[in-house]
Parts: structure tokens; C-alpha cells; sequence
């Protein structure tokens, strides 16, 4: 049988030390899936929608920091793709998709399933060629893996289902792939003006995100020199929270305790390794940044100082230039109003609430965080489940937090622990769903069966869009489409083959729990929770403090006064005074 061009993109495949293509085959991709099927080096992971397919690559690159990869079927399969891509781009997964094309005599006619993915995919990556000629190959797909590498993003090797198929005109070879990243070391003048800025300021604070995964000891020991609190974004969270003496807590809509106070009333705000999005939450003066991107320095605020380089690098540099800051009194009152704010808010509904129904969010999140590994990896659906993440998973060290925080995508939960899954088949994955992101790709449940994933859906069904009620009614809109009715995901669950248990009951959830966790196969637990049990970031302006006064005016003048004390019982003292 001839080598063909399939075969050949696979053997590139392999040398590189890919195991799995997620996808779902079609007839433009019947070459790549016969050349899979005859090599014993790689699997074909069938999903139900290629969206999940490049969600699930993204989880496995997140995870393991080596290229992953996903395809598509020219046509509707590459715009199913355009989703999860997005997401891993806009998350740095290095993802290698293949997107199939009509057979290339025929583009450009508006033949059947006809789209130009060299255009459609150019915004969700950092690299996206069309193959026209067998004769651009391999080179042109080592360009695509090296760049989804080198860049922290998507690479797109457009492939026509007809190119697949004919011979490979040049040989393989063989072509060192670097997976690794260089560390980027700072300017030596802007480490002596950073270290000036910090020796000149009273009081400091850090606010961390991703960038500070392998720099976690020199950010501890910054503080410790400067007296300085750290407050984290979502991103930051798993590398930088635990056993933190200085930690308090996050900022952003879903933030908790001091940080937002600690970023606003210091002397100087330093940023380490992040691009946090939410520009209102910054105090847009008297900070500085560090980032291994320049393209990241002053996005989100102005600065007074910019430094290009690695966290680790740059913080090993600049702090045997650093004076002992001997006053604490700023880092003991932040860190004392942090543990208020956690008293009064993040705990609140974590305490004592064994025997409340519906069943509140933040108990099952508080649970589940206790019965859960040390080492187990959590996917988090975007929604309000992004909020009981952040607020009641603790960090380890060893755990995972996987979700679309940047591209906040819903339904990533699940097809993000099909992918964890087969990445660390040895460790504890645990999906937290909400039921709106559930039920967009519930086709999902058929692939964790399909393939025995030992996945454990925790399910937080209330039958709300939560997140979305919550953003109308700070806005000074009734909530309106947003609830529609609980849906029996247990039930739907083993329909698909899945062992599963619906929980209305708290004081049942902590069993239920147990032994979806301790179960060998999949599970899903049902959990019936509060769709009135909203989330509020630590500041919110007047502004939106009014808008959720307005909402809920309107909310009784348009006859919905029961609701409207379910939801004032539910929120009591989480709801802050204008």
C-alpha cells in the first residue's frame, strides 16, 4: 500500500509524542482516520461534536504542557471546531487542529459544505495554512506544531479530503520539535528601576495570576521582604494560594475578601504574570507590571513601570536589591479584614446549612472540596459553578483547576474532563457542571461512556441560568428566560450508561458524594440546588448596587413578590448596603 499523505502527517504526529486525535470522523477525513486506525502508535478518541473535541485537546495541553490534538470534517465539523479553539487559544493550550476541506478541485465553487477555514480559523490562532500541494509536507505541519508551541496557542493545518489520500512526494525525516519554553530574563535597568519603585513605596501589594506557576517560592519571599499582602486572580489561585501566609483572597466578579482593598490602598500595586481582565477592578494608578509577554504590560492599566521578563527570573533579580520593609501594620490590617470577609460572606453559606432546601451551591462546593484528592483535577463550567470554584476549592499544590476563564465558554466542564481524563488516566477528575452547560453538549455523557471515563459529574441543577439572571437583574433587569425548569440529568445519565443519583436532600449530599468519588467507572450526582443563591463581588459600584435595587422593584411591581423574598432569603448576607 502506498504512504501516503495521511500516513505521513500521523508519523509526524507520533515523533512528536502525540498519543490521541480528538474528533469526529467524516468523509473528508476518511484518510487521516484510516491512516489512525493502521497505527498502533495513536488512538482516535471519538467525541460527539467537534467543539468538545477541541475542548478536550486544550484540557490535555493544559495539563500536560505538550501539543494536543484535534480535527474536524471540512464543513459544519470545522465550525463546531471554532468554539473550543477559541477557548484554547485564548487559555495558551498548545492545540495542533486539522481541518479538513472540500476536495480541492472544487473550492471555490460554493460546492457542498464549502467554507474557507484559512479565514475562519485565523482569529482563534497563531498559525493558519492551507495545504494546496502534498510537496508543502511535512514542513508545513512542523510549521503549524512548532508555532501551537512556541506561541502557547492553536496551530491550523487545512488539509483537503482528496490530499490525504494521495502519496507522500517527500520523505518524513526527522525534525527536533521544542516543547519547552526559554526563561525570558528582564532588562538589568528596569530590574534596578523596579527595585526602586518598591524600596520608595510605604505599603505594596501583589496581585498574581498564571504567570507566577513556577515562581511561587520567589513571590512568597517578596512578600515576606516587603511586608506585602497577595491577592490573586482565578488564574493565579491553584499556584499561589495555598499555605499562604499573605494571601488575601481574590479580585474580579468573582473575587472575595480583601484583595480589592489591598490593590487600591497601598503605596504601589505590583502585577506578577497576569493579564487580569477586569480594568475597573485595578486602581489604574501607581502600579507596575511584570509579564514574559510586553504585549501584556499596560493593557489593563497604565503603569509606571513595565518589565518584560519571566516572574521567577526577574523576581531572583531584583531582590537582593530590595530593603526589609519592617512594618507590617498595612499587611495585618488587610489580613485581618480579610478574615472578617471571609467570616461574614465566603463562609456563610458553607455553615450550617445542612438542613436547607433547596440545596445551597456553596455547600456542595465545600463538600466536595473536602472529599476530593489532593491531587484530583477539577473542571469548572463557566457560570455561576465559576464562582463556587473560586470561592470554596482550596489549592494544594497538586490539584488542577481547568475552565474557560478567559474565553468563558459555557458547556467546557465536561468535554475539559474528557480530555483531563485521558491525559492522567491515574488521577481523581471531577467535572462541576452547571445544568446549562451540561445540557449544551450533553451528547458528552455518550462519549465518557462510550470510552469508560472514570469521570464524576457533579451536577449543580437548578434549572437557572444563574450567572446570566445575576448580570440582568446588576443591571437593572428583571430576570427574563432565564429559568427553565429543573431537568432530570440523573435520569438522563443512566440512559446513557452512566451509574447516577439525584440529591435534593443536603444532610444525603455528603454520601452521595463519597461514593461518586469512590466509584471506579463514571458517575454523575445530581444535585438539586437554589437558583436564588447569587453570587456578589466583594465592590460593586453604586451603579450596580441601584441596578440590583431597580430589578428587584421592578420584580415586585410586575407581580413576582415570592420570588423576590426566595431571593432576598437566599442572599441576606451576601447582598451589600449602596
Amino acid at each position: 500500500m502506498a504512504y501516503t499523505v495521511a500516513d505521513q502527517i500521523i508519523e509526524v504526529l507520533v515523533e512528536a509524542g502525540v498519543q490521541r486525535v480528538y474528533g469526529l470522523v467524516g468523509d473528508s477525513l476518511n484518510p487521516l482516520a484510516d491512516a489512525i486506525r493502521r497505527n498502533p502508535d495513536v488512538e482516535w478518541v471519538h467525541v460527539h461534536n467537534e467543539e468538545a473535541a477541541a475542548l478536550a485537546a486544550a484540557a490535555e495541553a493544559q495539563l500536560t504542557g505538550r501539543l494536543a490534538v484535534c480535527a474536524g470534517s471540512c464543513g459544519p465539523g470545522n465550525t463546531h471546531l471554532v468554539q473550543g479553539l477559541y477557548d484554547a487559544h485564548r487559555s495558551g493550550a498548545a492545540v495542533l487542529a486539522i481541518a479538513s476541506h472540500i476536495p480541492s478541485s472544487q473550492i471555490g465553487t460554493n460546492y457542498f459544505q464549502e467554507t474557507h477555514p484559512q479565514h475562519l480559523f485565523l482569529e482563534c490562532s497563531a498559525y493558519c495554512e492551507l495545504v494546496s500541494r502534498p510537496e508543502q509536507l511535512p514542513r508545513l505541519q512542523r510549521i503549524a506544531m512548532q508555532t501551537a508551541l512556541g506561541h502557547r496557542g492553536v496551530g491550523v493545518l487545512v488539509l483537503p479530503g482528496d490530499l490525504g489520500g494521495e502519496q507522500a512526494p517527500n520523505p518524513t525525516g526527522h525534525s527536533d520539535l521544542v516543547v519547552t519554553r526559554a526563561t525570558a530574563q528582564p532588562d538589568p535597568e528596569r530590574v534596578r528601576a523596579l527595585a526602586d519603585k518598591i524600596n520608595a513605596a510605604g505599603t505594596v501589594t501583589l496581585f498574581v495570576g498564571a504567570g507566577v506557576q513556577n515562581a511561587r517560592d520567589e513571590v512568597l519571599e517578596l512578600a515576606a521582604k516587603i511586608a506585602s499582602p497577595i491577592g490573586h486572580s482565578l488564574g493565579g489561585k491553584e499556584w499561589i494560594q495555598y499555605d499562604n501566609p499573605y494571601d488575601v483572597g481574590m479580585s474580579g466578579l468573582l473575587g472575595y475578601g480583601a484583595c480589592y482593598e489591598a490593590t487600591h490602598e497601598s503605596d504601589l500595586l505590583v502585577l506578577l504574570g497576569t493579564d487580569f481582565p477586569y480594568d475597573t477592578f485595578l486602581p489604574q494608578a501607581r502600579t507596575v507590571q511584570v509579564d514574559r509577554d510586553a504585549a501584556h504590560l499596560g493593557r489593563r492599566t497604565r503603569l509606571e513601570l513595565g518589565v518584560e521578563g519571566d516572574v521567577g527570573a526577574t523576581l531572583r533579580e531584583v531582590l537582593p536589591l530590595l530593603e526589609q520593609k519592617t512594618d507590617r501594620r498595612f499587611l495585618d490590617k488587610m489580613l485581618r479584614r480579610h478574615a472578617e470577609a471571609l467570616e461574614k460572606v465566603v463562609s456563610a453559606y458553607a455553615v450550617k446549612v445542612e438542613k436547607l432546601r433547596p440545596i445551597h451551591p456553596e455547600y456542595v462546593a465545600a463538600l466536595l472540596d473536602e472529599a476530593m484528592t489532593d491531587d484530583a483535577i477539577v473542571t469548572v463550567d463557566t457560570g455561576m459553578c465559576n464562582v463556587w470554584a473560586a470561592r470554596y476549592l482550596s489549592p494544594t499544590g497538586r490539584r488542577r483547576i481547568i475552565g474557560s476563564f478567559r474565553h468563558g465558554t459555557m458547556a467546557n466542564a465536561l468535554p475539559h474532563a474528557i480530555g483531563a481524563a485521558f491525559a492522567e488516566p491515574g488521577r481523581q477528575v471531577v467535572s462541576m457542571s452547571g445544568d446549562g452547560g451540561l445540557t449544551m453538549l450533553l451528547g458528552e455523557l455518550l462519549t465518557v461512556a462510550e470510552h469508560n471515563l472514570p469521570i464524576k459529574v457533579v451536577a449543580f441543577n437548578n434549572g437557572s441560568l444563574g450567572m446570566i439572571r445575576l448580570e440582568m437583574m446588576v443591571a437593572g433587569y428583571p430576570s427574563f428566560e432565564t429559568d427553565h425548569g429543573v431537568a432530570d440529568l440523573a435520569g438522563v445519565a443512566r440512559a446513557c450508561g452512566i451509574p447516577s443519583v439525584a440529591v435534593d436532600d443536603p444532610a444525603q449530599l455528603g454520601t452521595a458524594l463519597r461514593v461518586a468519588l469512590q466509584s471506579a467507572g463514571p458517575y454523575l450526582v445530581d444535585v438539586r440546588t437554589d437558583p436564588n443563591a447569587l453570587s456578589i463581588p466583594p465592590h460593586i459600584s453604586g451603579a450596580q448596587v441601584r441596578g440590583f435595587a431597580l430589578a428587584a422593584t421592578r420584580t415586585v411591581l410586575e407581580g413576582g413578590v415570592g420570588k423576590m423574598v426566595e431571593l432576598a432569603r437566599s442572599n441576606l448576607r451576601s447582598i451589600p448596603r449602596p
